[in-house]
């Protein structure tokens, strides 16, 4: 099978699209669009690795937008030229150490390349010299000129976009042959080198963005895309005795200074069995003492960020998503006040969200029940979680 690379080009200006932020870089259904585009190459099997020409200047924002997706498939980046010819070069001079067969160029701001759209472009150069998605010229054509007009034949007529494919060194030939700096893809720069391209028909869904209300319709095409959603929600509730001997650890954070711990088969973390069993809760798959029982030695002394890391899998597994906690936490000591921020931020780790996503409490009983004697600590633990609506 040939190696096969994706050249992103991201490096425009996008002034058309009116923003202080180029369109490459605009938000699309919570990512930024270059986030979607380049997405769609990594999840390819048939991309061994993906290299995006950015614009200098704009490097936070690329590294934000890249944060998400396997690092393993992204090639260090490249600094674009002020036109996109030279972006491009730039581009293909960097991956030619990597030497590799065929190259995909693609349009930074075009998020929605089908799989199917990336595979034929792949086979179709085992026939040609280079390949281009392009859509068939559906609608009459006239040309305008001083008044007059002339309607145009629209029979073999294509509208080309991106990916467009090639061998890798004949390209790169090409660019480094070509002048002037004007060509708008690199399609023209193939033909001025004497390459014979085909065309892989593609769909109208495969859109440039340029401006806003492009923007409006990718959002709307996602919206369309995504399954129905239902929140579900998930208690839970724990209680820990204290035992001196043992640290403290409260949502994963240790209490150096306690001189209590709280005794328990695993760390004793209170906190997050009862964040563990919401999570659990939330999408109907039982309990912590199911998936980690007690009974069991190999969870002795276990770290609970283990049991949070399960819960998490399971609702992964059923296509949900991890929405909101707020937890609990019941005792006179020890005070959490001092910690409640680091332990906001280590809840907010474990579970892959904003910290804004987690609330953590604490309260006292007035003295009342074990809590109140200063015999143990309770937690509990409320969570949100999407399901897909068909898993019901």
């Amino acid at each position: 099978m040939p190696r096969t690379v994706a050249l992103i080009v991201a490096a425009g200006s996008g002034k058309r699209f009116g923003a202080p932020l180029p369109k490459q870089y605009a938000n699309l259904a919570g990512q930024p669009v270059l986030t979607h585009t380049v997405q769609a190459f990594t999840s390819h099997p048939g991309i061994e690795s993906i290299c995006v020409v950015y614009a200098e200047g704009f490097e936070e924002d690329y590294r934000a937008a890249m944060q998400d997706l396997p690092q393993d498939r992204l090639l260090t980046p490249v600094v674009g030229g002020k036109t996109r010819q030279t972006s491009v070069r730039n581009g293909l001079e960097a991956l030619a150490a990597l030497k590799p067969d065929l190259v995909l160029i693609h349009d930074g701001a075009r998020p929605f390349a089908s799989e199917k759209l990336i595979t034929d472009c792949i086979n179709g150069l085992q026939s040609s010299q280079g390949v281009f998605a392009a859509i068939p010229v559906a609608d009459t054509l006239r040309r305008i000129s001083d008044g007059a007009t002339q309607t145009i034949d629209r029979e073999n007529l294509w509208r080309a976009s991106t990916p467009q494919g090639f061998h890798f060194e004949a390209i790169l030939k090409a660019h480094r042959s070509a002048t002037g700096d004007a060509a708008t893809d690199d399609i023209a720069v193939a033909e001025a080198a004497g390459l014979s391209v085909a065309p892989i028909e593609d769909s109208a869904d495969n859109f440039k963005i340029t401006t806003r209300e492009d923007l409006q319709m990718a959002e709307a095409k996602l919206a369309r895309q995504a399954p129905a959603m239902i929140t579900r929600t998930g208690l839970g509730y724990d209680v820990h005795r204290f035992e001196r001997g043992r640290p403290m650890i409260l949502c994963g954070v240790h209490l150096a200074d306690s001189q209590l711990g709280l005794k328990g088969h695993s760390d004793a973390d209170v906190a997050l069995h009862a964040l563990t069993d919401a999570l659990l809760g939330a999408v109907g798959a039982g309990d912590i003492g199911e998936h980690f029982p007690p009974s069991d030695d190999k969870w002795k002394g276990a770290p609970s960020h283990i049991f949070i890391a399960g819960a998490m899998e399971e609702i992964a597994k059923r296509g949900g998503t991890f929405i909101n906690a707020d937890i609990t936490i019941i005792c006179e000591v020890p005070k959490i006040d001092p910690i409640r921020g680091a332990m906001r931020t280590r809840v907010a780790e474990l579970l892959g969200c904003r910290e804004d996503a987690v609330n953590i409490k604490a309260t006292t009983t007035e003295g009342l029940g074990f809590t109140g004697r200063e015999e143990g600590v309770a937690a509990q633990a409320v969570v949100s979680v999407a399901l897909p609506f068909e898993a019901q």
